[in-house]
Order: structure tokens, then C-alpha cells, then sequence
């Protein structure tokens, strides 16, 4: 197993959790928003056991009232969230497909566990676009969950 993270030295806990539970990882330091960074890490893990789940969680929150955002924290906020997931998910599946299997999961706990309390209960009114099944989950393989929780 890898473990990246900007902040490298915070991992500490959980690799002792790991090793203590006679599991290995490595565990680096590393900036998702530089594309080199990403290509290394993944390409790390992959040597060390073929690469068979990637799973990108980036903590890219901020507290700005939305008509106080600037363009640089709405441009930062963007690269952590957005375009390193993109860096992440696309060098995986770039290592993943050799192998013929794979899962890459994009999860965001905080910013979803604060959205929940600020939610009405029932879902919300489906967009008028939604990009294509095709667009959305590619070819990597198929769909395995349809549900979403609102």
C-alpha cells in the first residue's frame, strides 16, 4: 500500500496503525497538483504491487461567503479539488489498464458531511444536462453502483 499526502510527516499514525496490524505501506510526500508528483506516486505504488484501487481524497476546503471568493482561492480550491483528481484518476487509469482491473474512487467526506446539514431532505431538481454515461464513467469498465444519496 501508498500513502501520499501533502504533509508527508502526518501520515505517521497511520502507517504505525498499519505495520502494527502486519500490513506494509509506503508512505511520501507529495503535491497532487503537479502532475510529476502524481506520475511518481502512482507509478511507486504500482511497482510495489500491481495497482488495483486508487483513491483520491484531497481536503480543498475553504470558508469564504461566495461574493468574497477571489479568483486566486476559487483558482486554488480548483487545483486541489479538480484538476489533481483529474491528474490522480487519469494516471491511474493509465497503470490500471495493463493489469485489466482496477477502482478509482473520488471522495470528499468533510465538504459532503457539510453540505449534508445545509441540504433540504429530499433530492435536488435534476439538472436540464447531465453529461453521457460515456463521458462520466469512460471505459474503464462498468458501472457498479447506480444510487446516490442526497
Amino acid at each position: 500500500m501508498s500513502a501520499g499526502r501533502r504533509n508527508g510527516e502526518k501520515l505517521a499514525p497511520l502507517v504505525a496503525d498499519i505495520e502494527k496490524a502486519g500490513g506494509k505501506v509506503s508512505a511520501r510526500s507529495l503535491d497532487a497538483r503537479k502532475e510529476d508528483d502524481i506520475i511518481a506516486f502512482l507509478q511507486e505504488a504500482d511497482r510495489l504491487g500491481p495497482l488495483e484501487v486508487c483513491i483520491f481524497n484531497v481536503g480543498a476546503n475553504v470558508n469564504f461567503p461566495f461574493t468574497e471568493t477571489t479568483e486566486r482561492v476559487f483558482r486554488k480550491v480548483w487545483e486541489m479539488a479538480c484538476y489533481s483528481g483529474f491528474l490522480a484518476g487519469r494516471e491511474a487509469a493509465r497503470l490500471m489498464l495493463p493489469h485489466g482491473k482496477g477502482a478509482i474512487f473520488f471522495t470528499g467526506a468533510t465538504a459532503s458531511m457539510r453540505a449534508v446539514s445545509a441540504m433540504p431532505l429530499s433530492p435536488p431538481p435534476r439538472p436540464a444536462f447531465a453529461p453521457s454515461r460515456r463521458l462520466q464513467h469512460g471505459s474503464l469498465g462498468r458501472r457498479t453502483s447506480t444510487s446516490h444519496t442526497w
